[in-house]
C-alpha cells in the first residue's frame, strides 16, 4: 500500500480535505478544467491503452463541466435586484467502488467530483490501489493542491460512509455494495449525503452521461440589490415569507 494511505484515518481524511475545500471550491469552474485537462495529459503519458481511455474519460467530464457548470445564469428579481444562479461543490466526497471498480471508472468518478468543486477522499479496493496512487500522483504533478485529492485504507470505508460530515459517496459497485452504503448514509445524523452509484463498470452509463457532474453539485444565487433606498417596501417584502 502506498504510505499516502498508511495510518490516515477516515476522520483525519476528511479534516484535511474540509480545511482545504473552501479554497478549492472559490478557484472557480475554469480554473479547474483547466488542471484536470492537464491531469488527463500527464496520466496519457503513461501510455498504454488504459490510460488513453482514462485521459479520455478526464476529458470527457472536462467538457460536460464546460457545457453544464460554467454558465452563470440570469435572474433578474422583481425590484431591480441582479440574482445568478452558479453552480457550487458540496463538501467532501468519497470516491469508492468493489471488485468491479477499473481504472477508467475511479477516473470518472473523481474527475466529476474535483470539477464540481468538492475534495474527494479515494477508498478503494487493493486490486486498484496502484493505479489509484498513479492517478493522484498526476493530479498532483499536473498542479493540484495536495490534499485535494488523497487516498485512506478501504478499511476506512465503513467509518468514512458514517461520518456525518461526509457530503457525497461516488461508488461503482454490484448492487449489494450500493445498498449496504446507502444504508450506512441513510442511518447517519445531519444532513443527507448524496449517493451517486455506477452499477455496469463495463458500459459506464451512469458515469458516461454528459449530465453526471450535475450530481456532485449545489446551485447558489449571488444578489447584488440594487434597489434605492425608499423604495416599493411591498416588492422588497416578496419570497421573505
Amino acid at each position: 500500500m502506498n504510505s499516502q494511505a498508511q495510518g490516515v484515518t477516515a476522520v483525519a481524511a476528511i479534516d484535511q480535505s474540509l480545511a482545504l475545500w473552501e479554497d478549492w471550491n472559490h478557484q472557480g469552474v475554469e480554473q479547474r478544467i483547466a488542471l484536470l485537462n492537464a491531469w488527463a495529459d500527464s496520466v496519457s503519458h503513461r501510455g498504454g491503452q488504459v490510460f488513453s481511455d482514462t485521459a479520455a474519460m478526464i476529458r470527457f467530464q472536462c467538457q460536460s463541466a464546460t457545457r453544464y457548470l460554467s454558465p452563470v445564469h440570469e435572474m433578474p428579481g422583481p425590484t431591480g435586484e441582479s440574482n445568478e444562479l452558479y453552480a457550487s461543490g458540496r463538501g467532501v466526497f468519497a470516491v469508492t467502488g468493489d471488485s468491479s471498480l477499473t481504472v477508467i471508472a475511479l477516473a470518472g468518478q473523481l474527475a466529476a467530483t474535483l470539477l464540481a468543486g468538492n475534495c474527494a477522499v479515494v477508498v478503494v479496493p487493493d486490486a486498484v490501489a496502484e493505479q489509484a496512487d498513479a492517478l493522484l500522483a498526476d493530479l498532483v504533478k499536473a498542479g493540484c493542491p495536495a490534499r485535494v485529492a488523497s487516498r485512506i485504507a478501504d478499511t476506512e470505508l465503513a467509518a468514512i460512509t458514517t461520518d456525518p460530515r461526509l457530503a457525497g459517496v461516488a461508488v461503482t459497485a454490484h448492487q449489494n455494495v450500493i445498498r449496504e452504503i446507502n444504508q450506512r448514509l441513510a442511518g447517519r445524523s445531519g444532513l443527507l449525503a448524496q449517493l451517486v452509484a455506477e452499477t455496469d463498470a463495463s458500459q459506464l452509463m451512469t458515469i458516461g452521461s454528459p449530465s453526471y457532474i450535475l450530481r456532485f453539485i449545489t446551485e447558489r444565487t449571488r444578489t447584488i440589490n440594487v434597489t434605492a433606498v425608499g423604495g416599493n417596501a411591498t416588492l422588497l417584502e416578496l419570497g421573505s415569507g
